[in-house]
């Protein structure tokens, strides 16, 4: 599968920014879709997964009751809503698709994507 992240920007802490990730090729249905960052000089983390047809939802700890993901299955479209954001969550942000989940697990690390988006950037001020 094909992704394309996007939505990334410069905001200052305490607002809000809502990441897209559109999916092309392949049995959507298939898939789960997770949201990873990376910061400069640290390794890509997890921030959160939802299955592409079921599931429920999960999140990093760093992240929860801030961030949100969703889907929108006719633009294969998912998205993650970022509010009170922090410095510390300043990161290049990509979506990646995995076929290994199930109702109550995702992967959290990024080795159990298989296809990544290119990564948009996110730079939050203080």
């Amino acid at each position: 599968v094909q992704l394309q992240a996007s939505g990334g920007g410069l905001v200052q802490a305490g607002d809000s920014l809502r990441l897209s990730c559109t999916a092309s090729g392949g049995s959507l249905s298939s898939y789960a879709l997770g949201w990873f960052r990376q910061a400069p000089g640290k390794e890509r983390e997890f921030v959160a997964a939802i299955g592409w047809s079921s599931g429920t939802p999960m999140y990093a700890d760093s992240v929860q009751d801030r961030f949100t993901i969703s889907r929108d299955n006719a633009k294969s479209t998912v998205y993650l809503q970022m509010n009170s954001l922090k410095p510390e969550d300043t990161a290049v942000y990509y979506c990646a698709a995995t076929i290994y989940y199930s109702s109550t697990y995702y992967p959290r690390s990024h080795r159990g994507y298989d296809d990544w988006g290119q990564g948009t950037l996110v730079t939050v001020s203080s």
